[in-house]
């Protein structure tokens, strides 16, 4: 059952249980608009940021939960929570498209190095 609604989960665990208490987090639920860390130890924030991936649309470290930026962040979830493309935002497009990056060179390559490494 999907909840709308301001919702705080708290959740009391010994700091060796860690990296299954994250695993928990990504697997207890289909649904996932919000989540958010509080840490200072960077190793902290990069392991729950690499578990977390797809556990929340919108992923908050050490910063408020609510409140996404209209017009500059995509509003939605992950999972069952949305396609995280809602109408209006920038990236709604995108989900009818296949974006490509192209780079032309209009001066011919004279070396394989870029002149920087030179």
């Amino acid at each position: 059952q999907e909840i709308f609604g301001p919702v705080l989960t708290v959740y009391v665990y010994p700091e060796q249980r860690f990296q299954e208490v994250l695993e928990l987090i990504d697997s207890s639920t289909a649904y996932g608009l919000t989540g958010a860390i509080y840490a200072q130890d960077k190793r902290i924030i990069k392991e729950a940021q690499r578990l977390l991936r797809n556990a929340a649309g919108n992923f908050y470290i050490n910063d408020k939960s609510t409140g996404a930026v209209v017009a500059q962040q995509p509003f939605g979830g992950s999972r069952s929570s949305g396609t995280n493309d809602k109408p209006g935002g920038p990236h709604y497009i995108l989900r009818w498209t296949s974006p490509q990056a192209i780079k032309e060179s209009h001066v011919p390559l004279q070396d394989w190095r870029y002149s920087y490494m030179q």
